[in-house]
């Protein structure tokens, strides 16, 4: 029996989808392909089961000093979020 792993990657090679692979972690292999308006995650875990993500958006392109704004607001969620995380609870 062939693993999901490669029954993905056949479907994508005969549909001409490029991708490419990456493991975030030690229990998965994780699948990213980008279509038009269209991003896919996929994610075969070690038990051979799979998860899927789709992300649907246009393809704008964006000019001027967008990056420094994105990422600052990136860096501003993640500061509360660790700022909420850490307040310890209130017990009373």
């Amino acid at each position: 029996m062939t693993s999901p792993v490669f029954r993905i990657l056949k479907v994508l090679d005969e549909a001409g989808i490029k991708y490419f692979l990456n493991r975030y972690r030690d229990d998965t292999i994780d699948i990213h392909a980008t279509l038009v308006g269209e991003r896919i995650e996929i994610s075969v875990f070690e038990d051979d089961h799979v998860e899927l993500s789709r992300f649907f958006g246009n393809e704008d392109v964006l000019e001027g000093d967008l990056i420094y704004d994105i990422i600052a607001d990136n860096v501003r969620e993640n500061d509360e979020w660790e700022k909420r995380m850490s307040k310890p609870e209130n017990n009373a």
